[in-house]
């Protein structure tokens, strides 16, 4: 038989049982739709990291307590060790050549009022050198200037978004918040940006001065007494340069935090790259574990069609022992049979890419306090959803397909 012939009586014999094809095809649908559709948010999110460091800029290094380790998520917890005194050491030229910028950082949540609207947000901490090392910009007023530092001014900068949330369309420069019963005056407005850093979307955040936030709002000391800060941001000059800086900065920190030289570092330097690395690493698994939750329903599918073809062998073995009594042989019976459990697979997985770019479509447009969630569909998603699904019907149709070639024709006419 020549392939069209294959394809021919393929298709006759699976549209004289639609109903059962269609439901066996079902699962295949499904299969594919959860493999695309779950493996796109894992990219999603990857590719959203990514684009929101590239934005800060590819030249940042990070200081952290060592207690945080690697654990960039958990910025803000443990020990604390650093102070704003490390942060204006690592700002002189002389100790680290290639600073660009240096931003001290610390983080926490609180209510931010206005009137009879309110919101709870980040509230972060920092100086004037946030500007170049975070990449902040400013959509209206101005930032907080070291004037403000210096003097532990209650001025505050809001992100886009809450500055929409708390005052609409109403401008809100010169305007009042309330943060912990302290009244703070709205200086300026960040653009809006979206995504996240550190897990907090700079659209979503209150900048106040370090020394105020230090002060006036989360009293955090180090071990030594001194005002602490979460981390430090330093913005070197070129990627070049990092290597150096890294050196530098931990030099002139254990220099400051009297290290000797056979004690460990109480802090931590990693570069944006390592910090990429690291994510991506760990959006990556979590992608490979969404694939093969969704890869379950491929293979649960792959035995319901080897059970229908099963049943549809069954069903015509009389048909099989008339077309081999009159010519047909091995090969043809077990072409036809191969030939409809990859039509099952082919037309399924095809439903099924469609499905699953259908999902991915509805999932990047649920929003969870104000993030959307990201999903990318890319083409090796899609080659990997369909080559599996096909792959997984030709295995499920191989002993359906060789079982009935191997019947004998004299026993498959006398059949029932």
């Amino acid at each position: 038989m020549k392939f069209i012939d294959f394809l021919a009586t393929a298709l006759k014999s699976l549209l004289a049982n639609n109903l059962r094809s269609s439901l066996t095809m079902l699962g295949r649908v499904i299969g594919v739709g959860a493999v695309i559709g779950l493996m796109s948010v894992g990219r999603g999110a990857e590719a959203m990291i990514t684009s929101t460091f590239e934005e800060l800029g590819t030249n940042a290094i990070y200081v952290i307590p060592s207690s945080l380790g690697a654990g960039v998520a958990g910025l803000g917890r443990g020990a604390l060790t650093l102070s704003l005194d490390d942060a204006e050491a690592l700002a002189n030229p002389a100790y680290v050549h290639s600073v660009v910028a240096v931003a001290p950082v610390s983080e926490s949540y609180a209510e931010v009022i206005a009137g009879n609207e309110s919101v709870t947000t980040a509230i972060t901490g920092t100086t004037p050198g946030a500007m170049g090392a975070m990449n902040y910009s400013l959509a209206s007023g101005q930032f907080i200037s070291q004037r403000n530092v210096a003097h532990r001014d209650t001025v505050a900068v809001l992100g886009d978004k809450v500055a929409e949330d708390l005052f609409g369309s109403d401008d809100p420069l010169g305007q009042k918040v309330k943060i912990k019963e302290r009244r703070f005056t709205v200086i300026g407005v960040l653009e809006a940006k979206g995504g996240a850093f550190m897990g907090v979307s700079q659209d979503e955040l209150v900048v106040v001065p370090i020394t105020t936030f230090q002060t006036r709002l989360f009293t955090q000391r180090t071990a030594g007494g001194e005002d602490a800060v979460q981390s430090i941001v330093v913005q070197v000059s070129g990627a070049e340069a990092i290597d150096g800086a890294i050196y530098q900065i931990e030099d002139v920190l254990r220099q400051r935090h009297r290290l000797a030289p056979d004690e460990e570092d109480d802090f931590a330097v990693i570069s944006q790259e390592q910090i990429v690395g690291m994510l991506q690493q760990v959006t990556g698994i979590f992608t490979i574990v969404l694939g093969a939750i969704a890869g379950i329903s491929l293979l649960v599918a792959g035995i319901g069609i080897m059970n229908i073809m099963l049943v549809s062998v069954t069903e015509r073995t009389r048909e099989i022992g008339l077309r081999k009594a009159v010519g047909a042989k091995r090969r043809d019976i077990l072409g036809q049979f191969l030939m409809e459990a990859a039509m099952l697979s082919l037309t399924g997985g095809g439903i099924g890419i469609a499905g699953g770019w259908i999902m991915s479509r509805l999932i990047s447009r649920i929003d969870i306090g104000g993030q959307a969630i990201p999903s990318v569909v890319s083409p090796d998603i899609v080659i990997l959803a369909i080559s599996v699904s096909i792959f997984i019907g030709l295995v499920s149709g191989i002993y359906p397909a060789l079982r009935a070639a191997r019947l004998n024709p004299i026993d498959a006419l006398h059949y029932g």
